[in-house]
């Protein structure tokens, strides 16, 4: 096999689906709906703000209109709120996205209990938490999806197989287990101190790794069989970007990898999109 062959990029997959949302947009706007995303960002994190320019660019190319408001990092939580209930109230916005994490200051859980359901675009309220746990149809979180969506473009049989998920997050791991679930995969959910990571991951069909660790799988936790996703991103101090995974260890043993970056991350602005439409449609 050629090396391009294994590799499972998840750049085509955007190329797609932004070509498919676009249309179903247009579809939107003749019926009289402007779609339409809300960012929510608190500070300046260097990576809130990449994602953010990354998500403001994918919804231009989609035709979805984004509104990004900013507040600073002193914010009180009776201000946070006010703007969010603002943003609940505006029939315009379709779709709110809540970077995280979020200052101390502020309650994280009250935030997520107040945001409305059918904005939540990226699953932090209980209610989509929980339809998310009890496999009910809603709003599922970006990242997880996106691994979903990377898999079914390139046909890669998730039923019956058995998947380790490294990664015990809200943001990935439990979340991305449920979604493998819905798929009738096998999964075994490890984390860091999981016993016997190396052989559990070696004789699984595949391995998504969301550990947030650079470089932490090695090709002793793989073998020739192995279907290998990188959920990680992360930038060394020479700005070059790689992620959980020793790539440059892993692909030559693996049947298959995503590389970081045109991996996974690629994917995870059109889910948001498309998750923007679905509220879209509804509202």
């Amino acid at each position: 096999m050629a090396f391009e062959e294994k590799l499972l990029l998840g750049t085509v997959v955007a190329k797609t689906k932004t070509e498919e949302l676009s249309i179903r947009t247009q579809e939107l706007k003749r019926g009289g709906v402007i779609p339409k995303l809300c960012i929510m960002r608190v500070g300046e994190r260097p990576d809130d703000i990449s994602y953010e320019r990354g998500a403001v660019k994918r919804m231009q190319n989609i035709g979805i209109e984004a509104e990004v408001q900013t507040f600073a990092q002193s914010i009180t939580q009776d201000e946070f709120l006010q703007a969010l209930e603002k943003n609940n109230k505006d029939e315009s916005i379709h779709g709110i996205l809540i970077f995280m994490p979020l200052p101390k200051q502020l309650d994280v859980d009250e935030i997520k209990a107040t945001i409305l359901p059918s904005k939540d675009v990226d699953c932090i309220s209980p209610a989509n938490v929980a339809k998310l746990l009890t496999g009910e149809e809603g709003l599922v979180p970006c990242t997880p999806m996106a691994v979903i969506e990377l898999m079914k473009y390139h046909d890669i049989e998730m039923q019956g197989k058995h998947v380790v998920v490294i990664g015990r997050s809200m943001v990935v791991g439990k979340p991305l287990s449920m979604l493998l679930l819905r798929e009738n995969a096998t999964v075994t959910v490890c984390h860091s101190k999981t016993g016997g990571l190396d052989r559990l991951c070696r004789d699984a069909d595949l391995v998504v790794c969301a550990l947030g660790k650079s470089k932490f799988l090695t090709s002793k936790y793989v073998n020739e069989k192995s279907i290998v996703i990188d959920v990680g991103i992360h930038v060394d101090e020479e700005g070059n970007m790689n992620g959980d995974v020793n790539f440059d260890d892993v692909a030559p043993v693996v049947a298959k990898i995503t590389p970081v970056p045109r991996g996974v991350g690629s994917i995870t602005t059109v889910v948001l999109a498309k998750q923007v439409l679905e509220s879209a449609a509804k509202a």
